[in-house]
C-alpha cells in the first residue's frame, strides 16, 4: 500500500470540515476527490500534506506516518501541485529546480540537473527552459507545476484541480501527462476534479466528498445515477460509451428536445 488515510478528521476553528476519512491507493493508480464546492476536497489534500494539521487521524506513505516526519522528508515523498504556480520572475528551469530543494545538501550537483532536465523533457517545456514563468500560458504553468513535483522524485502526487481553467487542448494533455507519469515512474496521484467525465476517463478510482463526509468510494462501479444526484443534487443520466460511462445531467427542458416536446 502507498498511500493509506486513516480515521482523518479536520475542523476550522470549530467547524467541522473533514469527518472520519479513510481509504487507500496502491502505486500506479490515481485517484480522483469529486465533490461539490465546499466539500472539502481541497483541504483534504492540505490534509494529506501537512499544510493543514488534522484534529485527528493519521497519514501513511510506505508505512510511514507523514505527520511524525520532517517537512523536509516529507517532501521527498509527496509532490504537491496547487491550483496556481507562484509566477515569481524565474526562469522555468530554475522554478522545476526549486523541487529539488529538498535532496540538495550543500550545493547543486550534478544528479539534480539530470533530473530537472529529464522533467523538461518529459513535459516538453525545453523550448521554454530560460523563459521567465510569468511569461507562459495557463496549460505551460501546469507543466511546469507539474515537472517541480515530479523532481521531488515522490511516491505521492497530490494535484488540486490541474486542469483548472484550461482550455480542452490543454485540459487533456495535461492529463494524459498526468496518467503517463504515475504509469511510466510506478506513483500514486491524488487529483481534486470537478469533471467528473474526464475523472472516469483518467482515474481508477473515484472518492465523492459531501460535507465533509465520504459518500461513495470504489472503482467504477460508485459512479452512478443514485450517488452523483445525491452527492451534487443534479438529476443525470449515465451511458456507456466506449466501454466507459458518461454522465449527462438532465432537466426538463433538455429531456423535452430530446423528445421533440414543448
Amino acid at each position: 500500500m502507498n498511500l493509506r488515510v486513516h480515521n482523518l478528521h479536520f475542523k476550522y476553528n470549530s467547524h467541522r470540515v473533514l469527518k472520519d476519512i479513510n481509504f487507500q491507493v496502491e502505486r500506479g493508480e490515481v485517484l480522483a476527490i469529486l465533490g461539490p464546492n465546499g466539500a472539502g476536497k481541497t483541504t483534504l489534500l492540505k490534509c494529506l500534506n501537512g499544510i493543514h494539521r488534522p484534529e485527528a487521524g493519521s497519514v501513511f506513505i510506505k508505512e510511514e506516518n507523514v505527520f511524525k516526519l520532517s517537512s523536509d522528508t516529507v517532501a521527498t515523498l509527496l509532490g504537491y501541485v496547487p491550483q496556481r504556480l507562484d509566477t515569481a520572475r524565474l526562469t522555468v528551469f530554475d522554478s522545476i529546480l526549486m523541487g529539488r530543494k529538498p535532496h540538495i545538501k550543500w550545493r547543486v550537483a550534478q544528479k539534480d540537473i539530470r533530473i530537472v532536465d529529464s522533467a523538461i523533457r518529459l513535459l516538453s517545456l525545453e523550448h521554454l527552459s530560460l523563459r521567465n514563468i510569468n511569461q507562459l500560458s495557463g496549460g505551460e504553468l501546469q507543466k511546469v507545476s507539474i515537472a517541480r513535483a515530479l523532481v521531488q522524485e515522490p511516491s505521492v502526487l497530490l494535484l488540486d484541480e490541474p486542469t483548472s481553467s484550461l482550455d480542452m487542448k490543454n485540459e487533456l494533455e495535461i492529463l494524459t501527462t498526468i496518467r503517463q507519469i504515475v504509469t511510466s515512474h510506478r506513483v500514486t496521484a491524488v487529483m481534486t476534479m470537478h469533471d467528473i467525465n474526464n475523472a472516469i476517463r483518467y482515474a481508477d478510482k473515484f472518492l465523492f466528498l459531501k460535507r465533509g463526509d465520504i459518500y461513495a468510494a470504489g472503482g467504477k462501479e460508485c459512479i452512478t445515477t443514485n450517488v452523483i444526484e445525491a452527492v451534487y443534487g443534479v438529476p443525470v443520466e449515465i451511458e456507456v460509451r466506449r466501454g466507459l460511462p458518461l454522465v449527462f445531467p438532465v432537466n426538463d427542458h433538455l429531456k423535452q428536445r430530446a423528445t421533440g416536446t414543448h
